[in-house]
């Protein structure tokens, strides 16, 4: 009897710590994001060099709508989206754009040239944050875009589908 008791008495410890931590680590996260401890660093290159925005992730984190310039790179298929068609002319199509961003929930505009828009998504609770950009290619006549997470080697296609839900409020 005693060692029953022992044995109850150790399952009840060990299912005690289980809860403990399983309530313990979403309230450590959710207490990191809201500190800004998740935000990650403004990665290196953004902007557009030689026609080209910020090359493809090397993980499942990332969409752009120039994956085809990178044929033998591991996420080529993977991050490929169309580009934004145009709206008329560079200003009209940027405007749009901008206009578009503006009405995004947790998307602030970080950089605003004539024919590039900068912009970083961040998450309501964990204050994740993925860097937006938007290039008019004067020659296709379209919007390139790339859309990629800074911290993370998955993001469960929420780039993806934020640059859908901008793609409909640009065309609407």
């Amino acid at each position: 009897m005693i060692q029953f008791n022992i044995l109850k008495n150790q399952e009840v410890t060990l299912v005690n710590t289980l809860l403990a931590m399983l309530i313990a680590i979403p309230v450590l996260l959710i207490a990191a994001g809201q500190l800004g401890m998740l935000t990650g660093s403004l990665p290196a290159n953004m902007g557009v060099t030689d026609g080209k925005l910020k090359t493809l992730s090397a993980t499942r984190n990332s969409v752009s709508s120039q994956a085809k310039l990178y044929p033998d790179h591991p996420m080529n298929s993977f991050a490929a989206i169309d580009a934004l068609p145009s709206m008329g002319d560079t200003a009209a199509s940027m405007g749009r754009l901008l206009t578009a961003l503006q009405t995004m929930p947790g998307v602030r505009i970080t950089v605003q040239q004539s024919d590039y828009l900068r912009a970083e998504a961040s998450t309501k609770i964990l204050g994740f944050v993925d860097d937006l950009e938007f290039w008019f290619n004067p020659q296709a006549q379209v919007i390139e875009l790339r859309s990629a997470s800074r911290l993370g080697r998955e993001d469960f296609g929420t780039n993806r589908k934020r640059i859908e839900a901008i793609r409909a409020a640009y065309q609407h």
